[in-house]
């Protein structure tokens, strides 16, 4: 009886173990810092890359030209990459604190599906080495940060959609 509690015992913390390792990524690349969500509600920037998804992390801001272009040419495949690929876009916005009351509105005449973070210091800016945007992230499912690239060309969506798709095989 004795062997058997144990034996109960034993599964139900490896168990628990692994329910709580599939929770977190083991060692994600994510930066710990405070942002706040499109809201204006505080949230953990290294909270939002969710394990088991691919997360493209783009930074933005209103005023900036190519952003605009390059989170509507994503826009364009986005629903089809989150059915194939698992991949979920967070668009963090650089605008300061007097501007970043443009971003619901431009979000919502766009209707972006994207999670919109607010930078309004530019902490996780810097955090990242983000001098201009636009610079878009791309962490693995195990939150790895395994491509960065700045600026935006027409057609780029299509290098970062080989990359997306390379990591989903994997």
């Amino acid at each position: 009886m004795k062997k058997m509690i144990f034996g109960l015992v034993a599964i139900l913390a490896f168990g628990i173990q692994s329910v709580s390792a599939q929770s977190t990524p083991a060692s994600s690349d994510a930066p710990s810092v405070q942002v706040k969500d499109i809201n204006g509600n505080p949230t953990n920037f290294n909270s939002s890359i969710t394990p088991g998804k691919i997360t493209i992390v783009s930074f933005w801001a209103t005023w900036c030209g190519p952003c605009i272009k390059e989170l509507q040419a994503i826009d364009e495949h986005y629903a089809e990459w989150q059915e194939k690929y698992n991949v979920k876009l967070i668009a963090v916005s650089i605008d300061d604190a007097r501007n970043s009351r443009k971003v619901k509105p431009k979000v919502l005449a766009e209707s972006w599906q994207y999670e919109i973070l607010l930078d309004e210091n530019m902490d996780l800016a810097r955090a990242m080495n983000v001098n201009n945007p636009p610079m878009t992230f791309v962490y693995d499912q195990n939150g790895k940060m395994v491509h960065s690239h700045q600026g935006y060309m027409p057609g780029a969506e299509e290098e970062l959609e080989q990359i997306i798709a390379g990591l989903a095989k994997k």
